[in-house]
C-alpha cells in the first residue's frame, strides 16, 4: 500500500498565483478587497433591502445574509428559509450587488445554489463532508469559514473536499478559534491569514464578528485584516442591530459600516 501523501489541488506551488474567485462581477483574490456585507439573517423584505441599499452606496461588493438559521439554541430565530432566499436576491440585484448566504444541509442545497452567487459553509460544518462534496458538484463559487477548533491542515484538507467535488472557486474565511480567555474567544487569528497564503492559493478573507467584545471591535479587526494582506473581508451590518432576531449584538450600523469603509479607503477604491 502507497504511503505517499496525496498531492492537495489548493497548495501553492511555485509560479502559482492567488486563484481569483468570481463572484457575479465581483473578483476576490485580484488585490482589489471586496467587502462581503449584510445582517446575520433576513428578518424582512425593508429589512433586508435599508441594509443592501447602504452597502452599496458606501461601496461594499456583496450582499450576505442568512436564510436558514441555525443557531445555538433550538428555541431562536431560525430564519425565514425559502421566502428570504428571494428576498436575498431581489436585494442584491435592486442595487447590482451579487449575493452569498450559508448552506446548512444538502436538502436545502440545491435552492440556495438557484438563488445566491456565492455559497457558504459555515463554521459547524466545515468538517462535514458530504455538505463540502456536495457544496463543489454545483460548481458554484463557495466559501469555507474555518471551524472554532480547527487547525489550519484540517481547514485546507476540508476545502479539498469543495475541491475535489468540482468547484475551483473556493475561498477561506478566517473568523475565529476557540481560545481560553472568555474577554476574547472566539478569537480571530490575523495571523493566520499570511501563513495561509504561503500555504495555499485560494483567496483568504475574514470575518472579524466572532470576537467577543461586540461592535465596538469589529472595525479594529477589519483594519489589522487588511494590514496583514487579508484578500477580503466580511462585515456584519443591521438597520437596527438593537432589534435584531440574530447576530448577537455583533453588527454595526449603518452609520458605522460607512464609516468603516472609509477608514478602510474602499470608495477610493471603486
Amino acid at each position: 500500500m502507497s504511503t505517499q501523501e496525496p498531492v492537495l489541488k489548493s497548495h501553492r506551488r511555485a509560479g502559482v498565483t492567488t486563484t481569483i474567485v468570481a463572484v457575479g462581477s465581483v473578483r476576490i483574490g485580484d488585490g482589489s478587497y471586496p467587502v462581503i456585507a449584510g445582517p446575520s439573517a433576513v428578518e424582512s423584505e425593508s429589512q433586508i433591502r435599508a441594509a443592501a441599499e447602504a452597502i452599496a452606496s458606501a461601496g461594499g461588493s456583496v450582499l450576505r445574509a442568512r436564510t436558514f438559521v441555525a443557531g445555538t439554541s433550538p428555541y431562536g430565530f431560525r430564519g425565514l428559509g425559502p421566502d428570504a432566499l428571494l428576498l436575498l436576491e431581489v436585494a442584491g440585484r435592486e442595487v447590482d450587488l451579487p449575493t452569498a448566504t450559508e448552506v446548512l444541509d444538502t436538502p436545502t442545497l440545491a435552492a440556495v445554489a438557484e438563488h445566491v452567487d456565492l455559497l457558504e459553509v459555515g463554521p459547524d460544518n466545515m468538517q462535514n463532508f458530504t455538505l463540502l462534496r456536495a457544496v463543489g458538484e454545483t460548481g458554484k463559487p463557495a466559501m469555507l469559514h474555518r471551524g472554532p477548533s480547527a487547525t489550519i491542515d484540517e481547514w485546507l484538507m476540508a476545502a479539498e473536499y469543495i475541491l475535489d467535488g468540482g468547484s475551483e472557486q473556493v475561498v477561506l474565511c478566517e473568523r475565529g478559534s476557540r481560545g481560553f480567555d472568555p474577554r476574547t474567544s472566539e478569537t480571530v487569528d490575523i495571523s493566520a491569514v499570511p501563513v495561509v497564503q504561503q500555504l495555499t492559493h485560494l483567496p483568504v478573507v475574514v470575518d472579524p464578528s466572532p470576537a467577543v467584545g461586540g461592535a465596538a471591535i469589529i472595525a479594529p479587526l477589519a483594519l489589522a485584516a487588511r494590514s496583514v494582506g487579508a484578500d477580503g473581508l466580511i462585515v456584519p451590518v443591521h438597520p437596527d442591530p438593537e432589534q435584531s432576531l440574530a447576530g448577537n449584538g455583533n453588527q454595526l450600523t449603518l452609520q458605522a459600516f460607512e464609516l468603516l469603509m472609509s477608514q478602510l479607503g474602499i470608495p477610493s477604491l471603486r
